[in-house]
């Protein structure tokens, strides 16, 4: 690859085969099946084929950060994967050219019972590299680690930000022309996640690697990555310039603008259009501060509604609803609505949240928005020590519910 490319993905697809469904039933139960079923006694239930990826083709040129989104389940993992050799292809090739460090999880590369010290050689070897060469690096990897006095105590006795500190440092100095990250920086703290995107920005610019970054996180990859690569249910939606890759992202996953094919559903009263931040003048679907916090939704209304019953929740990245509000007993004539939640404070940590925003009256539900639209939450100088918490929050509120332009009602 003379033309500068130093990854190049051709048709790449990765199908997984039919699992089965190996259940052990009672004696019971096979008893039943031989009376009303006998031919599915011994029958096993599966489910087809599964492309996580499908016609995947780009070029990476030397020196270039490249950033990989989309949602949970999206591809992404699993073409790092291959990227890394860790799984082949089923369809397609990529051709590397030059040594490929990977952080696909914490502790992958290491062994849980060798030390921090013997781990470092270790995954030096697994690089290709020879002792002398990790010997020159290990005492940069052990200043930036930071294990302090566990250097010599088994991995499998480290906590994962532990363990995660040490495979970032070694993969950051043992110089491979091609680092692969999966999201593995979540796991640090706040300053050493820091510290993480300094070295990368450094090895990119100074040294010139290669670096795959995938992350849900998008301050970080507008700070890192020159080109981003949106993967969406296996396949490549967009490969191009950074801001303009992620304000579609934004756009389509985040909440953004009604789209097109958006339409009124028959007999349909009411529908939820979208949603934003609001800052000043400027709209976002991305919350990076903690107080102040304008969320906006936009409900559009077709019929006139007396005693309309609206709800909003929030769900943390687990599913689990943090917060929750209805309103009630408002009556809604026939119109564009803006419902403006300012919000004084909401402390919560990084990572995607979603909103839950349902409506409904006597006869049943009217319009109900589940596990979309996402919030994506970073507040890089906050570290909020409920980190871990999921029980429900207080969070001090203000409610407008304006049509056009027009108060209709205000709630505190």
């Amino acid at each position: 690859m003379s033309d500068g490319v130093i990854i190049r993905a051709v048709g790449v697809g990765k199908k997984y085969p039919p699992r089965t469904n190996k259940s052990y039933p009672t004696a019971r139960d096979q008893l039943a099946r031989l009376f009303f079923s006998p031919w599915k006694l011994f029958s096993r239930r599966s489910e087809g084929a599964f492309w996580a990826l499908k016609d995947i083709n780009f070029e990476i040129k030397y020196g270039e950060v490249v950033g990989i989104i989309g949602r949970n389940g999206a591809g992404k993992s699993t073409l790092l994967k291959i990227l890394s050799r860790v799984t082949e292809p089923s369809e397609g090739y990529i051709t590397l050219r030059g040594r490929v460090s990977s952080l696909l999880e914490v502790g992958t590369g290491f062994h849980p019972e060798l030390t921090g010290r013997e781990n470092i050689f270790f995954n030096g070897i697994i690089l290709g590299m020879s002792r002398r060469e990790v010997k020159n690096k290990f005492d940069a990897i052990v200043d930036f680690a930071d294990i302090g006095d566990f250097l010599d105590t088994p991995l499998k006795y480290y906590s994962s930000g532990m363990a995660m500190r040490l495979a970032f440092a070694v993969a950051a100095h043992l110089e491979p022309e091609i680092l692969v990250i999966d999201e593995v920086l979540a796991v640090g703290d706040i300053e050493f996640q820091d510290k993480c995107l300094n070295k990368v920005e450094e090895i990119s610019n100074k040294v010139g690697r290669t670096i795959l970054l995938v992350s849900h996180q998008m301050s970080q990859v507008r700070r890192l990555c020159h080109r981003v690569i949106w993967i969406d249910k296996g396949r490549i939606r967009a490969i191009g310039n950074t801001a303009e890759v992620i304000a579609a992202y934004e756009k389509f996953f985040l909440g953004g603008e009604e789209e097109p094919s958006i339409v009124q559903k028959p007999n349909q009263k009411a529908a939820f259009r979208s949603w934003y931040i609001r800052e000043q003048d400027q709209i976002c679907h991305v919350l990076d501060h903690f107080e102040s916090v304008r969320v906006v939704f936009k409900l559009e209304v077709y019929e006139p509604l007396h005693h309309p019953i609206i709800g909003i929740a929030l769900r943390n990245p687990a599913g689990k609803i943090l917060w929750g509000h209805y309103v009630d007993n408002i009556p809604l004539a026939k119109g564009s609505y803006e419902l403006e939640f300012l919000f004084s404070f909401m402390p919560l940590p990084r990572g995607a949240y979603s909103w839950l925003v349902s409506m409904q009256d006597s006869r049943g539900m009217i319009d109900v928005w589940e596990g979309s639209p996402m919030m994506q939450v970073e507040l890089p100088s906050y570290q909020h020590p409920m980190d871990q918490w999921s029980g429900v929050m207080n969070l001090p509120y203000s409610l407008d519910i304006q049509r056009v332009g027009e108060i209709v009602t205000q709630l505190t």
